[in-house]
This record gives structure tokens, C-alpha cells and sequence, in this order.
């Protein structure tokens, strides 16, 4: 710590002012450079709601029709639950990651230079932000491809995109938290891979939810990827004439979205930096 004195050392160890920041972009950019040297993190990230699309929305939308869509076609509805998807898969990417880095000893040598603690994790989600939104644009390119569209203005399509870059924030920020309290590999896969399974099919991403029976269809409602998916539908033009339900996520799913969102991200954030401060010590 040559020329750096103990209060000002003791200063940028905080989350806060122009040092914090400087560090935050330094080592996003750190992340950035790793990650077009392995560029197989995006491909993991892409490759399951791809093959989603492929699936669902091209091979299954002629076998497979929505009660009372209003004219919605099945390949208009996946869509929405497979944007979803990509946040939740951001899950096990930030975990394993997180947790290599402290597997590796790179925590420690962060924590030895005069840096803001905080800046390790605000700028590993941050980085890893960059492949989610990479895979929204290749899914779109290949739901156009296989007939998606969307009936509503710029705006109301660009808030539906943004909500779904809110949502992988903060599954990413779950995934740090997840590498930090498991650290085993093998853990974190199959934690992250129940996680995806359930949420996703734990919800209307690929479904509506009118033949489900009474408690599992709460359930599924107040399972955040169901509102989530409903919101960007509403926003897209996407939702069938049927949707809703009597529910408030289905009924205000994009106020409920925005909530739910905001919560997690303002829970999942302190909680992952004070469990950072114990993990890192380690």
C-alpha cells in the first residue's frame, strides 16, 4: 500500500465517491477483456433459451394453441418466458465465477490493494450483465426468425427489455451471493440448474395458467418470473385476451414486475456485500 496513507486507504475500502467508481470500471473492464478471451460464458448463457426458442417457438407452435389468446399465436407468447430465462441462467454464471475467484485466492488480492471492497462485486455483475444483454439480442434475432412479433410503440418494447435487464441484475446479484456461501462447483451447478428448471417451468413462461389447480396456480402467480414474463408480454402486445385471472401479478403484472424487481435488487445487494466482507476473509 506504498503512497497511499492509512485513512485514505481506509476511505476507498467504502462504496462510495470518484475512487469507488474508477475501481468499479477498472475492473469491469478487467472482466470484459477475460471474457472475449473466453467467450464460451456467452455461449452458456445463450445456449439453453436458444434452444428454447428453436424448440418451443418454432417446432412445438404448431401442435401447441393458447385458450382464448385473442389472436396471440404460441411463438408470440413463449417469447417473453424465454427473455426471463436468460436472467435466471445468469444465476449459475455469476456464482461459479465469484466463487472461482475465491477459490483461486483473486478476492485476496483485491482485498490487499487500496480499492472499495465493494467494487469486486459491483463490477463482476456488471460485467457479467454484458453477455445477458448479448443473448436478449441473439434470442430476438432468432424468435423473428421463426415468426415473434410485437404490436406495441418503441417505448413500450424498450421497457419490456429494460425490465428484463432489470431481472438478470438481479439474479446476478443472487448469483454472487450463491458462490459465495456454497464455493463448490459441483454445488453451484446443481443448485443453479434446480433454479432455472423450477422457476422456469414453476411459472407461465411456457403456459397459461388457466389449467392449473387453485394452490399451485398462487404459486405460479407470485413466482416473479411469472410476472415478469406477463409484464413484457402486456408491454410487447404479446398477452391473450384471457390472461390475467383475477390476480394482482397477472392483473398489474408490469407495477407488480417493477417491485418485485426493485426489491430483490435492494434486499440481494447489501446482503451479497456484507456476506463478501465474512467470504473474503475466509
Amino acid at each position: 500500500m506504498s503512497g497511499v496513507t492509512a485513512p485514505a486507504a481506509r476511505l476507498r475500502a467504502g462504496a462510495g465517491g470518484p475512487a469507488g467508481i474508477g475501481d468499479v470500471l477498472a475492473l469491469t473492464g478487467r472482466h470484459l477483456r477475460h471474457l472475449r478471451r473466453t467467450p464460451e460464458k456467452l455461449i452458456a448463457v445463450a445456449l439453453t433459451p436458444v434452444a428454447m426458442v428453436v424448440i418451443l417457438g418454432y417446432l412445438f407452435a404448431s401442435v401447441i394453441t393458447i385458450k382464448d389468446s385473442g389472436g396471440v399465436e404460441y411463438h408470440d407468447y413463449v417469447m417473453a418466458g424465454v427473455f426471463a430465462q436468460i436472467g435466471l441462467t445468469c444465476v449459475g454464471i455469476t456464482a461459479l465465477g465469484v466463487a472461482s475467484d475465491l477459490g483461486k485466492g483473486l478476492i485476496d488480492r483485491f482485498r490487499s490493494l487500496p480499492m472499495a471492497r465493494s467494487s469486486v462485486l459491483v463490477s463482476h455483475t456488471a460485467a457479467d450483465l454484458v453477455p445477458a444483454a448479448i443473448s436478449m439480442v441473439a434470442v430476438a434475432g432468432i424468435g423473428l426468425l421463426v415468426g415473434w412479433r410485437t404490436d406495441a410503440g418503441v417505448l413500450s418494447v424498450a421497457g419490456g427489455f429494460a425490465l428484463l435487464l432489470a431481472f438478470a441484475y438481479a439474479m446476478l446479484w443472487l448469483g454472487a451471493l450463491l458462490g459465495m456461501v456454497l464455493r463448490n462447483m459441483e454445488a453451484i451447478n446443481g443448485i443453479s440448474a434446480l433454479t432455472l428448471v423450477i422457476l422456469s417451468f414453476m411459472s407461465n413462461s411456457f403456459m397459461p395458467l388457466s389449467g392449473l389447480p387453485g394452490w399451485l396456480r398462487t404459486v405460479v402467480e407470485w413466482n416473479p418470473v411469472s410476472s415478469v414474463s406477463e409484464a413484457c408480454r402486456v408491454l410487447w402486445g404479446n398477452a391473450p385476451a384471457a390472461a390475467g385471472g383475477g390476480s394482482l401479478p397477472m392483473e398489474h403484472p408490469v407495477l407488480v414486475s417493477v417491485i418485485t424487481v426493485a426489491a430483490l435488487i435492494a434486499v440481494l445487494i447489501p446482503v451479497a456485500l456484507r456476506t463478501f466482507r465474512t467470504a473474503a476473509a475466509r
